[in-house]
Parts: C-alpha cells; sequence; structure tokens
C-alpha cells in the first residue's frame, strides 16, 4: 500500500512559520523602536523642544570700545533719535543695505500716545525713516497686543506712523505663532510671535518707560513681554524672573527708551495725563540692562532698580553698570 504524499503539506507549514516568524521579528524590531530610554521628564522636555526654533542674535559685532549707549535730550522726536543715532557712530554702523528690519514697539494698550502707555508714534516715525535711510529694503513693525490689535495700533497712532514711513504692519493671527526654545531660568520653550523675527536680518526694539504694578518699571527689557503667546498671564506671579529671561531670549540690534514723556503712575495703562510728565529724553543702546538702569533712574525710584535687573546681571546678560561703559549725551 502507498503512504500519503505529505510533503506539500509539510512545506507550507515551513512557509507559514517562517512567516510568522518574520513578523514576530518585525514586531519586536518595531518594539525595540518604541522603546525609549529616556525617563518621563526627559523625554516629554525634548520632545517638546523638537520643533521648537531657536533665535538668533541680531547683535552686531562694532569692533573693539565702541560706543554702547547714547542719552540724547530735547523736545523734537526725530532731533533726539538722530542725535542718539550720530553719537553711537551712525545708524549704518547697525543696518546694512537690503536688510529686513524689525521694529517692535509697545502697542499693548489702546491708548492715545499722550497717556504715556505705548510707544510715541512720533519717535517710531523717526527711527523708522532713518532705518530706511540707513539702506533697509523693508521695515517690519509688530507687537503682540493685550487689547484688540487693530484697535491698539490705531489708537496709539502706530498705524499711522507706519503708513507715513511706508513700513509693514505685522499683527498677530494664529499661523504667527510657534515654539521657541528660550532655556532660561522661568521660560523653557514657549509659543512667541515668531513669524516677523524669522523675516528680519535686524531689530530694534523701542518702549515707552513707564510705571508698572507688578515688576515697578516697564522699559527695554520688559518690552518683548509683549511678543510671547500662549496664556502670558499666568506669569505675573513670576514677573521678575520672565522679565529677567528676555536679554537671553532676544539679542537686539538696539534697545531704544522712549522717555519723551513719563508714565510715573497707575501703569502699565495708565488712563489720565496726570500720571504723565515730560521726560524730553530718548535712550538709545545695545546692552538693554545699561539702558534700563539709566531709565529707571527717571521715575525718581531710587538707585537700586527693579529686582529683574538684578536678576539679568547676575547671570550675565548685560550690566546695568552703565557709568562705567563707553557712554554719550547730547542735547538736541
Amino acid at each position: 500500500m502507498t503512504e500519503p504524499d505529505d510533503s506539500i503539506p509539510r512545506r507550507r507549514a515551513l512557509r507559514q512559520l517562517a512567516a510568522a516568524g518574520a513578523a514576530i521579528g518585525a514586531a519586536g524590531l518595531g518594539a525595540w523602536r518604541l522603546f525609549d530610554a529616556r525617563k518621563g521628564d526627559r523625554y516629554f522636555r525634548e520632545i517638546r523642544h523638537s520643533d521648537a526654533r531657536i533665535l538668533p542674535s541680531f547683535a552686531v559685532n562694532r569692533g573693539t570700545d565702541p560706543v554702547t549707549m547714547a542719552i540724547a535730550r530735547g523736545t523734537d522726536p526725530t532731533a533726539l533719535v538722530r542725535g542718539a543715532f550720530g553719537e553711537l557712530g551712525g545708524l549704518d554702523r547697525f543696518i546694512s543695505k537690503g536688510d529686513v528690519v524689525l521694529i517692535k514697539p509697545n502697542v499693548a494698550f489702546d491708548r492715545p500716545a499722550a497717556l504715556g502707555a505705548t510707544t510715541h508714534p512720533d519717535v517710531l516715525k523717526a527711527v523708522a525713516a532713518a532705518v530706511r535711510d540707513a539702506g533697509a529694503a523693508r521695515i517690519l513693525i509688530a507687537d503682540n497686543p493685550i487689547n484688540q490689535p487693530e484697535g491698539c495700533f490705531f489708537k496709539s497712532g502706530i498705524t499711522a506712523a507706519a503708513g507715513q514711513v511706508g513700513a509693514d504692519l505685522v499683527l498677530p493671527r494664529p499661523s504667527a505663532f510657534a515654539p521657541v526654545r528660550i532655556d532660561g531660568e522661568v521660560l523653557s520653550t514657549w509659543p512667541m510671535f515668531y513669524e516677523p523675527f524669522a523675516q528680519a536680518d535686524k531689530v530694534i526694539g523701542i518702549a515707552p518707560l513707564k510705571d508698572h504694578n507688578l515688576c515697578s518699571a516697564s522699559m527695554t527689557m520688559k518690552n518683548w513681554y509683549g511678543m510671547l503667546g500662549g496664556r502670558r498671564n499666568q506669569f505675573h506671579q513670576r514677573i521678575h524672573g520672565i522679565v529677567a529671561d528676555f536679554p537671553h531670549m532676544v539679542k537686539p540690534t538696539l534697545a531704544i527708551l522712549d522717555a519723551t514723556r513719563i508714565l510715573m503712575r497707575n501703569g502699565p495703562t495708565g488712563g489720565s495725563l496726570g500720571d504723565v510728565k515730560r521726560g524730553d529724553t530718548l535712550v538709545v543702546g545695545t546692552d538693554m540692562l545699561a539702558v534700563d538702569a539709566f531709565g529707571y533712574g527717571l521715575l525718581d525710584r531710587g538707585p537700586d532698580g527693579p529686582e529683574y535687573l538684578h536678576r539679568a546681571a547676575a547671570r550675565s546678560l548685560g550690566s546695568t553698570k552703565w557709568k562705567e561703559a563707553n557712554w554719550r549725551e547730547i542735547a538736541v
């Protein structure tokens, strides 16, 4: 009697076993790839950082012992701006032909300029005109106001000023924000109004000098708070640490303190002309800490300065000892 030929079923069984083995091997390889030895806190921190941008430095190297701060005093904003730039050696030392220049004013509130809560439009216009004359190909003006953006830019006079000098307003919208890796003491990675920075070759901040109910004074360092996105009001309890992180986060080409009028009380919003006094001063510098240390004295608050200045200085992010720097003063 002939025995049945079971070679075909046997070969089929072997193929099935091989396929099963391959599947198991692939699953094991996939599991190995999915396994991550990082602990949870490190894993989530690094995943959060993985798509974050990093702002480059916009500072300009001008060689050895340059003038780092200029104080201009007078009543005409255009003369103040031109005089201060001249004392720094001229704006062409900072702006190159063809540059795209971002100017960041403080436009946080829908207030008229006379109330001192926002950058004066005549100062911004004079700065933008000087940037244009230095050869900039394009000028961007951007802020992320607390109140409704269009209303803030219009009521503060910044919309009109931008139009008069041919600058482009960049208003905040969701797609213009991106996570930025800061690696500060308080700010690690945080959503930021990133789009205008991504387009810029140089960056200039123009901040009004004013009282602030949470951190004593709002000046050039605090000005960058306006570019944060997300739920930034949660930082109010750690305001000095946040502001101290800004010189680490943003290294502008120039920092300008607009003290043409000074909001002495009830800042940062203001609301009464009785809280404002004439300052007739403009300070331009490359070190925000030095500019703000000088500016704080104009608020008649004593010599110590706000806590955030000392925190930033302790981290070597600048120097509050402006009198020891190479500085100039001019009356215009």
